[in-house]
């Protein structure tokens, strides 16, 4: 849960390669600690690391494993060597994968899709995961490329929690939020001084800018005044 705003939408700081980097999301209220585990990607997580960082805080936050065309044997060893609490497939897996990820390792699944159209958000229908993620589209380039799509197509999505990424900054998320509604947001690059280095300030800022969106606290309501003209209770009627 989003310490600084409970009412505001969730956050999933991904990325994350250091243990004091994760240690600075979770103080700024993460919900989700996103590990890649891709082996092209500049910000992949050492197993070592994910380890010590799932073991300090698998209690307080989601420990996300991100993978892209995995094996289900690697999916499987990975989540259970780290100790993962949720897998993220961002690449071609299909619904019947995700399913069998889902079964053998107990993991919560989302289920990412790049989106360059309406369609790419209609195609995650038949998935059956418990979130889905929107990630801008670059060719070759599964995820973390700072790049936006157009979140006005995340209104038309039907189905799961909604995770939205893809090139969110603490100058842009609060209008990301606006337009799109989402359960949580997820960001990357957009807090890094390098990739897979995070900047703690930038991290901080991001966690406000976020916060600064939930809905004004509603006012309490006093309970409605008692009806002098109805009729006592019938307790407090005389015999």
């Amino acid at each position: 849960m989003n310490a600084i705003e409970p009412h505001a939408p969730k956050i999933k700081f991904c990325g994350i390669t250091r243990r004091e980097d994760a240690d600075a999301a979770v103080a700024a209220g993460a919900w989700a600690l996103g590990l890649i585990q891709w082996p092209d990607s500049p910000r992949r997580c050492r197993l070592a690391t994910g380890i010590e960082i799932a073991t300090t805080h698998r209690r307080h936050v989601q420990i996300v494993g991100v993978f892209v065309n995995p094996t289900l044997d690697h999916v499987v060893r990975v989540a259970d060597e780290i100790g993962l609490t949720m897998l993220q497939l961002h690449g071609d897996e299909g619904p019947s994968f995700c399913a069998e990820a889902a079964r053998r390792t107990g993991c919560r699944v989302i289920k990412a899709a790049r989106v360059r159209s309406g369609a790419d958000i209609q195609a995650l229908r038949p998935f059956r995961t418990d979130f889905h993620l929107l990630d801008a589209y670059v060719p070759g380039v599964p995820g973390g490329t700072g790049e936006t799509f157009s979140w006005e197509l995340a209104r038309g999505h039907r189905g799961p929690p909604l995770i939205l990424s893809g090139g969110l900054t603490a100058e842009n998320v609060g209008e990301a939020i606006a337009v799109a509604r989402p359960y949580a947001v997820d960001v990357a690059s957009g807090i890094e001084s390098a990739p897979g280095i995070k900047d703690h300030a930038a991290l901080q800022a991001f966690a406000a800018a976020v916060a600064a969106t939930a809905p004004p606290a509603a006012e309490a309501t006093a309970p409605p005044a008692a009806d002098a003209t109805a009729p006592p209770a019938a307790e407090e009627r005389v015999a």
